[in-house]
């Protein structure tokens, strides 16, 4: 038996429902002396900006009881240098190309971006980053229904690509943004971007992150993310891409379960670099043992009842 773990997403097609998460892959040059990275079932890129961004101050990042922090700010070359440097390469690996865009103060980067992408054929969908919390806007797109609805809306007339928007866990109901992202075209949902957090130095009696709150990730916060994956697959049509503090095949399976239809890796691939791969083949193994056809079967399948 030779189970089917290819899914779709809007337009996009994909061979295996696991992902690499933005932040945590580079832009794939950083991974390919690990790993074979035509294995992967898509790279999410490093979150691209119109301009460059040198992100916040050092340190940036902290462990904490079984996850981390961090506050990178979102640095990166820009989208120009994206395009000439890191796209070519990114093509030429063969697996579906997804590249995270954001904006710190104008929503309509968001536009310039999106416009620029979709003339690039080797991407094959652009997720909205309206989530990171490592910015100094006080409130998130993706914590106002409204605000993101707006946004998505404007971005979905500009690009034919698949469009995936990934929502924040810090807000009230995670459900109405989602609902307000799905009216408004987007094509899927990623969930869950890190929870605000913040450790404390307590001989210096100092904060450990140079911003002092940062986003905290890593298998802690996955009670919260099943819980989310959860409500949100409730509520909406759209096939949800679902993350936080997955490690191995059994923290894989819970999503799937809850409700997502693949998932991305995160921070396990900083302590594991060989972790996607091993998901991919463990997510099959688990198939062929519970007589599975297709991994489309385990999605939204979790029995509250007996």
């Amino acid at each position: 038996m030779k189970p089917n773990l290819s899914i779709s997403i809007g337009k996009l097609k994909l061979k295996n429902p696991v992902l690499v998460a933005s932040g945590t892959f580079g832009y794939g040059e950083e991974f390919e002396d690990f790993i074979n990275l035509k294995e992967l079932g898509a790279i999410v890129t490093k979150t691209i900006t119109l301009k460059p961004r040198q992100g916040n101050f050092p340190p940036r990042t902290c462990e904490t009881p079984a996850g981390m922090l961090n506050s990178i700010g979102l640095e990166n070359p820009g989208l120009d240098v994206f395009i000439k440097e890191k796209v070519p390469y990114l093509a030429r690996i063969g697996v579906p190309l997804i590249v995270s865009i954001a904006s710190e103060y104008d929503p309509g980067e968001f536009l310039s971006v999106s416009r620029r992408l979709d003339k690039i054929r080797a991407v094959c969908a652009i997720e909205l980053n309206i989530s990171c919390p490592n910015l100094k806007n006080k409130k998130l797109i993706a914590q106002d229904p409204a605000a993101t609805y707006r946004l998505v809306s404007k971005v979905r007339r500009v690009t034919g690509k698949a469009l995936i928007t990934k929502l924040s866990p810090n807000v009230t109901c995670i459900t109405d943004i989602a609902s307000a992202a799905e009216k408004a075209g987007s094509d899927a949902l990623s969930l869950i971007n890190t929870l605000g957090g913040m450790s404390i130095d307590t001989r210096a009696r100092k904060p450990k992150l140079a911003s002092i709150c940062g986003g905290l990730s890593g298998p802690s916060i996955r009670p919260v993310a099943l819980k989310m994956v959860w409500e949100v697959y409730q509520k909406t049509e759209l096939p949800i891409i679902g993350m936080g503090g997955i490690i191995d095949t059994p923290s894989a399976l819970e999503f799937f379960i809850a409700g997502a239809s693949a998932v991305a890796v995160g921070t396990a691939n900083f302590v594991n670099p060989g972790i996607v791969p091993e998901i991919i083949r463990g997510l099959k193994e688990y198939c062929r043992g519970h007589k599975i056809n297709s991994i489309k079967e385990l999605t939204g399948s979790l029995r509250c009842q007996d």
